[in-house]
């Protein structure tokens, strides 16, 4: 299991940062809350108002509304926030340790074109061939990186392949989401092999997380508000999504840098009640519960405690079994 205080000792005078979308936030904010706990001394911890903290109940990602926080260096726990949510990045740091923990936002890995980042007059593209930059910045020089990069890859975030897939001058008039995903994650894994350093930086990639949409898909009334209880495991395990899941698991076994790779696909798969659903935001009264119910439902990111807490134990192990650096005494 996790023990927490040694990995914590392990990561003294580390970077860790994960990059990704939401279901990788929502793995950083499970790691924030194992170490907080284990900090020896909470004076040392420094918070920031609840506004800009975790959410009591729930576990949806932050809605951020601070156009920037300035760093004090004379505390331990800090959190930026930029009010794009495109380059949305958070650390939460401890002097004791000397360690830093770090999101940023990068659901596709390359870079994109949005109406909140993009220069006047410049079309909503992305660029198959080009990585994200902005991101990079943030994880090249980490001792420990941990992506994600499969719940946006859907055709209602990516204008239906039309006319949004680039590749130098060229516009795809229409392009499948698998091809995409692929040519995306080998603009990925060749920047990789070519810019980061193995001999320092442990990567890791994080698999496929479930969602249990019932009734619809997350934008068409998809509910899981009555999943109180796992899918038993007698029951068969359905693979999902396996042409992306293959994609993916080729890409890792072609890249020439060593991969952990956090399979976590079935392990969620018979969670259907671990999800946040009405319940990411508090409602008092049952009339706010009835009006949640009929807004949309939280089916894919998961509660805390919960399933990432599980992500970052295996996280833990895996790390020991690979015995690389600090994680090999």
């Amino acid at each position: 299991s996790l023990n927490a205080s040694d990995f914590l000792e392990r990561l003294r005078g580390k970077k860790v940062v994960f990059a990704g979308d939401s279901l990788n936030r929502n793995m950083f904010e499970s790691l924030i809350c194992i170490f907080w706990n284990a900090v020896p001394d909470k004076t040392k911890v420094h918070g920031l108002s609840r506004r800009f903290g975790f959410k009591m109940r729930g576990d949806k990602a932050y809605k951020y509304e601070a156009s920037f926080i300035l760093l004090n260096q004379n505390l331990d726990f800090a959190v930026m926030i930029s009010n794009s949510f495109s380059s949305t990045c958070c650390y939460f740091s401890n002097q004791d340790y000397n360690y830093t923990v770090g999101f940023v936002w990068s659901p596709f890995l390359v870079y994109e074109t949005n109406p909140k980042n993009r220069r006047k007059n410049e079309p909503e593209r992305m660029r198959l061939d080009v990585i994200d930059q902005r991101a990079t910045s943030f994880y090249r020089d980490a001792d420990l990186v941990i992506f994600d990069s499969w719940h946006w890859w859907v055709t209602d975030k990516t204008k239906n392949g039309s006319n949004y897939f680039q590749e130098g001058n060229y516009l795809h008039p229409k392009l499948e989401m698998r091809e995409a995903y692929k040519k995306a994650l080998t603009t990925w894994r060749k920047w990789m092999d070519k810019n980061i350093d193995p001999n320092k930086t442990q990567v890791v990639f994080r698999g496929y997380s479930a969602s249990h949409f019932r009734g619809g898909k997350w934008n068409t009334g998809g509910k899981c508000s009555r999943e109180t209880e796992p899918i038993m495991s007698s029951e068969p395990y359905i693979v999902k999504n396996s042409p992306q899941v293959n994609i993916l698991e080729d890409t890792i076994r072609q890249i020439k840098m060593p991969v952990i790779y956090l399979n976590v696909s079935k392990l969620t798969y018979y969670r259907t009640d671990g999800h946040p659903s009405i319940y990411a935001k508090g409602w008092k009264t049952n009339e706010e519960r009835i009006a949640a119910a009929l807004n949309r439902e939280d089916c894919s990111h998961w509660c805390l405690p919960g399933i990432p807490d599980t992500w970052n134990e295996l996280l833990y192990i895996s790390l020991m079994m690979a015995g690389k650096g600090s994680f090999g005494r």
